[in-house]
């Protein structure tokens, strides 16, 4: 391996300086109306130094930090799989990239766990690292597709069906683009060199389904994780736990096929399109409520995602998951009400926050009862375009705009701050994307108002 170390106290000391923004290693900045460049954001020199330094493809190092955290390092708190930081390093049984960090680059655990320059360098060493065992040359390094393996192995799977979801989660965010804290990676072809995993099954494709639930791709969590039962018979099914994963799909369905999990849930959700994957069969009971009374008369639901990002929370998630309570509530005759479908945090006893605050209940229960329309509307802006804001109100943040003219999509509506604008009067506002609302003042609907069968939220 060819992979170099350098003296932990001068790396340290290029980190931290790189994340004040003195060091001029970074990506090319936009200038000011006076022509001085403006600083590249602590995160892109991040980025730029560890895609520099080890030689790793700069957008394939931000598309794996970015399907695995969104970028976000959680305030340094470890996911539910025990990893670090937004590149997720971990140091636990039969996932070693923490350590395999520490040892590449001679930064403590501490720093590798809880500095964002220090944890994506870690990340770049291990790919790089992974690289040079796989016999990538300089002379093919540039060529983002024959990564696949090293990102495949990165992620840690025992199993070739989950090793390949979570390369390809990777992939395709690089095949659609993304854009995430102050970070834009432009969509382009990508032609991932699978190697022998072209050959496994694919999660949620042509891979193995579901026998409860038809829609649901089957990977099954390891044995040591859940107990056999034959539910209902033995014990009976009153109620669904909705849980947020604190970490990413695959990585939460990976972590469950982990013996040293020691926790499994019945179905773990997707972000981006919904998908959905079982990891225990509905008969036996999976570990998911810290209550044994619970675990043994309830449904595990685990979302990607973290509590203290809203940004998961998409309205394809929301549906999915809704329509999955929605058939497990008749299926067991549980009633489709919040004494019935929990949150993690409810169970007795529980020490989780999750699925936290949030996840809108309204809008959940709605889904699940059946109110699942999706309106339409084309915006009459007083101007050429009209804010979007985060949540449903002025109060809230600009996050976006559309243009005057355009048609969006009205997944649910809610009640905010008062409005006027081109159709009178209305505390109505309309939630276009996920975190994304206008008011309804400015949304020709065909409706006064709330679209019938359109969602509250």
């Amino acid at each position: 391996m060819s992979v170099r170390t350098f003296h932990g106290g001068r790396l340290l000391l290029a980190l931290t300086t790189a994340l004040t923004g003195a060091v001029a290693v970074a990506s090319p900045a936009v200038a000011d109306p006076g022509g001085t460049p403006a600083p590249a954001a602590p995160l892109a020199v991040a980025f730029d130094t560890a895609a520099a330094r080890y030689d790793v493809p700069r957008d394939l190092l931000v598309a794996l930090g970015y399907a695995e955290s969104r970028l976000d390092m959680h305030a340094s708190t470890p996911s539910a799989a025990g990893g670090h930081g937004l590149m997720h390093l971990a140091s636990t049984p039969g996932v070693r990239t923490l350590d395999e960090a520490a040892a590449l680059t001679r930064l403590s655990p501490a720093a590798l766990r809880t500095e964002p320059a220090a944890n994506v360098l870690g990340a770049a060493a291990v790919l790089r690292s992974y690289a040079d065992q796989a016999g990538l040359t300089a002379a093919t390094r540039d060529d983002v597709n024959v990564w696949y393996g090293p990102v495949a192995r990165y992620g840690a799977s025992s199993e070739a069906p989950v090793a390949r979801l979570y390369a390809d989660t990777v992939y395709d965010l690089l095949r659609v683009g993304f854009t995430g804290r102050g970070e834009a990676v432009a969509g382009r072809p990508v032609a991932p060199r699978r190697g022998g995993l072209e050959r496994a099954a694919v999660l949620g494709g042509i891979g193995t389904l579901s026998t409860d639930y038809g829609p649901a791709a089957w990977a099954p969590a390891s044995t040591s994780n859940y107990t056999v039962a034959s539910r209902p018979g033995s014990h009976p099914v009153t109620h669904i736990v909705i849980h947020t994963a604190q970490g990413s799909y695959s990585g939460t369905v990976s972590w469950f096929q982990n013996p040293a999990a020691q926790a499994s849930a019945h179905y773990t959700l997707r972000s981006s399109d919904g998908a959905v994957t079982q990891s225990v069969r509905e008969k036996d009971i999976a570990w998911h409520a810290g209550n044994w009374t619970y675990n043994t008369q309830s449904i595990g639901i685990e979302h990607e995602g973290y509590v203290d990002n809203p940004a998961w929370l998409t309205d394809a998630m929301y549906r999915a998951s809704a329509a999955l309570t929605r058939s497990l509530a008749t299926k067991y005759g549980i009633p489709k009400d919040r004494a019935h479908i929990i949150a993690h945090h409810e169970v007795p006893g529980a020490t989780h926050t999750d699925p936290g605050p949030n996840w809108n209940w309204t809008y959940y229960l709605q889904l699940v009862n059946g109110v699942t329309g999706i309106g339409s509307g084309t915006v009459i802006a007083s101007a050429s375009s009209l804010n979007v804001r985060s949540g449903p109100g002025v109060s809230h943040p600009v996050v976006g705009s559309v243009t005057d003219g355009a048609t969006v999509a009205v997944y649910c509506q809610a009640v905010g701050s008062t409005v006027t604008g081109p159709y009178g009067t209305t505390a109505v506002w309309n939630r276009i994307g996920t975190n994304r609302y206008v008011s309804d003042a400015y949304l020709l609907t065909g409706h006064d108002g709330y679209i019938p069968n359109v969602p509250r939220c």
